[in-house]
């Protein structure tokens, strides 16, 4: 299995696109999904690996995990990157992981991870 890694950083145009790394896409295939994180960022999954948290998330007690699967499922997005290798980022998302400008995009191996610039740096 492919992992995702690297630290790259771009920027977030006007119209809430973000370019990803080629050398990431290459690894996420097509689709992939983003979704929120329990840190506040976004994280990047590959169609297997949202699958196996599909299945997870179907396993649970639904009264333990409703709300946390509702967010999950209801501000993800699927994402096939336009020809210049850009995604349009969702407001809902962008504001959960209060996207600005400058993000990073990190891999974290079986996934990847957007977090606004400043709150990366800080960490």
């Amino acid at each position: 299995m492919n992992r995702l890694f690297g630290e790259y950083r771009h920027l977030i145009d006007a119209k809430g696109r973000l370019f990803m790394p080629s050398r990431l896409l290459k690894v996420l295939g097509e689709p992939f999904f983003i979704s929120v994180s329990s840190d506040k960022c976004l994280n990047v999954y590959t169609l297997d690996q949202w699958e196996k948290l599909e299945e997870r998330f179907e396993n649970l007690p639904e009264e333990e995990e409703m709300e946390r699967r509702r967010k999950f499922y209801s501000i993800a997005q699927e994402c096939t990157p336009d020809t210049q290798g850009r995604v349009l980022l969702t407001q809902k998302l962008r504001d959960y992981a209060g996207l600005t400008k400058n993000v990073v995009i990190a891999g974290a191996g079986k996934y990847a991870e957007i977090w606004d610039a400043a709150a990366w740096d800080g960490k």
